[in-house]
Order: C-alpha cells, then structure tokens, then sequence
C-alpha cells in the first residue's frame, strides 16, 4: 500500500507539471486567485472578532411622583437639612443658572418625610434604576442571561459591599464564570472609561456579550452643612441609570445600532489645581461632602483641551488638520504675528456631539470651540434640562433624544466625551451600522415632540463658583 501511495503521489504530481505546461496561462491566473482568496478569507477572520459593536442600550426613567421643581427643592432643603438663609438663597442661584427644568427626578428617600438617607435607602435607589435598565436592556436585545460573559457596573461616588456588579450577578443569575469587575470613585467620566475596558476584554474574549451598566446615588451624595463649595452637588445631580450590551459576535453585527471606532482617555491629575478642583472631604463641622471649587473650569478646559487635541488627527479630515498645522506654524515662526489660534471644525467630521452635562459654562465653551451649530448641542441642553446631571448616564439621554428625534441616519458619526473628578477626560467614537427609528423604549418617547425647549436666557454658573471659594 505504501508503494501505490508514492506510486500515486508521483502521478499526481506528474500530471500536475504536465497541466502547468500545457496550460500556463490558466496557471498563472489561478495560483493568484488563490493566494488572494486565500489572504482575504485569515484577513477577514482576524479582524471579525476585533470589530466592537453596540448592540442596544436603555435609559432608566424614574417614575413621575419621583419629578421636582425647584421651589420644592429649596423648600424641602429648608425643612429637612437646616440650612440657614445664606445657604438657601445661594442654592436658589445655583438652580436658577444650572439649566435644569422643573421635571428632574430625585431619589425616593430624599422626597420621604423625613428625609430618608440611609445606606439601605441609597442601596434601593441604585438597584432600582440599575434594575430598571438592565430589564428594559433584556427586553430590547431578546439576549439571555445566561449569554453574557462580561459585566461591568459603574458607580461613580457611592459604593456597597458586595458591589454593585455582584449585586446584579445574584439578581439575574448570571454564569458563574462571568468576568465581573466594578468601577467607582472616577467621577463623570467612569462611564466612557468602563467602555474602553469593555473594548480591551472583547479583543481578548471571542465571541462574547458584555454587559456595562452605570449609575450614581443622590440618596448617599446629600451635603447637610453650610459650606458654599459642597452645594453644587446638591443642586443639579439627579436620579439615571444605563445599561449597554456590547459585542463582538460576527453573527450580530446586522443587527447591532453602533460600531466602536475610537475610544481616547486623558487626565490631568498631576497638576495640584486639576487633582484638588473636585475633592470629598468634610467641613468644619464634620459634614461630608463633594467640594467644588473655582478651578473646575481651568482644569475643565486644561483636560478636555489634552483630549482632543488626540481626537482631532483620528477623525478630521485631511482639510483641516493643514489648516490647523498651517496656522501653527506661522504663530510660532513668524515674528510679531498677531494671528488667532484656529480652531479645527469639528462639524466637518462629526455628525452627532454628546459632551457631558456637567454645566452651561463648558457647554457654552465647547461649542465655540468646535464650531458646533445649536442643533448638535441640543441633545446635551435638552438632557440637562430635563433629567439634570444624571453623571456617567448622562451621555446615554443625549444619544436617546437625537434617536426619538429619528436624526441617526446609517454611516453618522457620534461624539462622546465626559470628564470628572482627577482631573479625568475620555471620548469614544462611534458609527451607526443603521438607521435608527423611533422606539416604544425610549425615555424621551412620551414627550420628544415638547422639545427643544428654550434655555437661552438662563445664566451662567462660572461666577457662582468664585463666589463659593
């Protein structure tokens, strides 16, 4: 047998140089067709498995007698926590040029008589948004519990033990080889951070779903002193939650709303006034609190600033990063030249922009810096009126008013950034894989047609925090 096996194995191959003689140019057409056949399929199958996709997300919506307006804020401030008049007068200012609507939400212990601010009562607001949005999330994808290989829970201040990610895990049951991981104390920015741990996990774990949820507690946040640089917190952070699914399933990527293009972390802590800008710690009289002082907006700037300067070569067009090199040049070589720096039109290159709702002031400043039109920062304006500062969530309410507005259109471009405490700042990149219609899950959908709403007149918060210090 091991003779006719040679024995074949020569006639094959005989026959194979007669064909390539006979036939050379057949051979020199098909040899490349294969190789690039070849190549094509190991380029397609390495890459299949990196691509990152988003395939839904759903915003936790707190429930209608859980709404305030501003007068019963200050007016339950006044009655429950003792402030004296200065305090409240100063708080008033604070809501009156926060640019949040009368329809925000608060936890339900804050709205009990008394004021319930216990661990338990901040552990119940968390897991009832969280809760709230992982359902909803479920509901969405028809993705099963039992499906999800990844979990990351995002808190940004408050934080319980077992942790938040362990929480969830017991109430959905999830696998007991899941790779959890919980995040918290990173401020506003924890949100886009967890993704791009999200995105590095995924690259190494094939075919997997991975859950992210974030929120933050009001209930456990609640300042009770007099000191006007802990009131900003009080004022404008509010109840939200979100919970994404991502994935890098080949299978699912028709399916999915967003493709990850980019994700870019920057921080500044090293510089004092950066890393002591938004500090906790306790008064004089031992109440906790979230101090936030006049050089928010310096390290603000200084940190957004780092951050794009790294986004801008990854997403603007060749145009104007010229322009932009160009005009460098002649401001640094050239003697006595009175030049203004330019700013690069970020517009130009981006369809969609989310920064984080931190306040009118950065707002204001982005967009007149990125040449922004008033209808790419509606979203941003709208959800700070509306929900107010819901922290990590926040950006999710801006990607959910642009699709109750049905302004994702297949092949857009979105924009996320957000910065908080450290002094941190992270933006993600992301491209819709299709045209997004209105949805019944949506937090925006019983009222989209309201909005926008006018916000123009409302004043700026910048000389409240010289004003604190």
């Amino acid at each position: 047998m091991l003779k006719h096996v040679k024995f074949g194995t020569l006639f094959s191959t005989i026959d194979l140089m007669e064909s390539i003689i006979i036939y050379p140019k057949l051979f020199l057409i098909l040899v490349p067709t294969l190789i690039i056949v070849l190549f094509w399929y190991v380029f397609c199958k390495s890459t299949a498995g990196s691509r990152i996709f988003l395939v839904d997300f759903a915003c936790y919506k707190p429930q209608k007698n859980q709404q305030i307006c501003r007068q019963n804020f200050l007016n339950r401030s006044s009655r429950e926590l003792k402030f004296n008049s200065d305090t409240l007068e100063f708080m008033d200012r604070i809501l009156q040029r926060s640019g949040l609507g009368d329809k925000t939400y608060v936890s339900k212990g804050l709205l009990s008589d008394p004021m319930n601010m216990s661990t338990k009562a901040a552990k119940e607001e968390v897991e009832m948004a969280i809760f709230g949005a992982i359902d909803e999330l479920l509901l969405k994808t028809g993705v099963r519990c039992e499906e999800i290989g990844i979990l990351v829970s995002v808190c940004g201040v408050f934080n319980i033990m077992p942790s938040l990610s362990s929480v969830i895990v017991k109430r959905y049951k999830l696998r007991e080889d899941i790779r959890s991981y919980n995040m918290t104390g990173m401020g506003c920015s924890a949100g886009l951070i967890a993704i791009g741990l999200v995105q590095n996990l995924l690259k190494v774990h094939d075919n997997s779903y991975a859950l992210l949820v974030t929120t933050e507690s009001t209930t456990d946040n609640v300042y009770k002193g007099n000191d006007r640089s802990k009131l900003l917190s009080n004022c404008v952070f509010r109840v939200g939650a979100v919970a994404l699914l991502l994935t890098n399933k080949p299978s699912d990527q028709n399916t999915c709303k967003y493709e990850l293009v980019h994700t870019v972390r920057s921080q500044t802590a090293n510089n004092d006034r950066s890393y002591n800008c938004i500090f906790m710690e306790e008064d004089e009289q031992g109440h906790r609190g979230i101090t936030i002082n006049k050089d928010l907006l310096y390290a603000a700037m200084k940190t957004i600033r780092s951050n794009i300067s790294t986004v801008a070569p990854l997403v603007l067009p060749l145009s104007e990063q010229f322009r932009y090199l160009a005009n460098i040049i002649v401001r640094r070589f050239r003697t006595g030249s009175k030049m203004e720096p330019y700013n690069p039109d970020f517009s130009r290159a981006i369809d969609h922009f989310f920064p984080h709702v931190g306040g009118k002031p950065v707002l204001d400043d982005l967009q007149k810096k990125l040449g922004f039109s008033d209808e790419q920062m509606e979203a941003s304006r709208m959800t700070l009126y509306r929900f107010g500062n819901t922290s990590n969530s926040s950006i999710w309410y801006e990607v959910a008013y642009v699709e109750a507005k049905g302004r994702v259109k297949k092949g857009v471009t979105l924009w996320q950034i957000a910065f908080g405490s450290g002094f941190k700042c992270s933006s993600v990149i992301w491209r819709a894989t299709r045209s997004i219609d209105r949805d019944e899950m949506n937090p925006w959908r019983d009222e989209i047609d309201e909005f926008p709403v006018d916000v123009s007149e409302i004043g700026a918060l910048s000389d409240l925090f010289v004003a604190s210090k």
